[in-house]
């Protein structure tokens, strides 16, 4: 499945999120597939020349290292506690907005917000 299937972009998405937060916890060849694969790309075959290898045992690479980035969130929830922290920010981010005070005092709880905003 790559990007241009309509389920493929956002489990790319997902993927590529994950990857994000877990990626340290990864072997090498784990992180090196997933980001030829899911941030570069590059299709089995072109993964399975460079490296020598055959297509299927790529897929495999890639379906196992997937299943260890789900595994990591099942048990951490680090993409769903930022997922949440996202929804809370712009609601928060919204309301304050919507607040009938200075312009002073509605900058200074976009700081405070800003603090809790990672999406950097």
């Amino acid at each position: 499945m790559k990007a241009n299937e309509p389920d493929a972009l956002s489990k790319t998405t997902r993927i590529n999120l994950l990857f994000d937060f877990y990626e340290p916890l990864l072997t090498e060849k784990q992180r090196t597939f997933l980001k030829y694969y899911f941030h570069d790309d590059f299709s089995l075959g072109e993964i399975s020349g460079e490296f020598g290898i055959s297509r299927q045992a790529v897929y495999e690479h890639i379906k196992r290292a997937e299943a260890v980035l789900e595994g990591y969130e099942s048990k951490l929830n680090l993409l769903s506690k930022h997922e949440e922290l996202q929804r809370l920010t712009a609601l928060l981010t919204e309301s304050v907005n919507g607040l009938s005070i200075g312009e002073r005092e509605r900058q200074a709880l976009f700081d405070v917000i800003a603090q809790f905003n990672i999406t950097e």
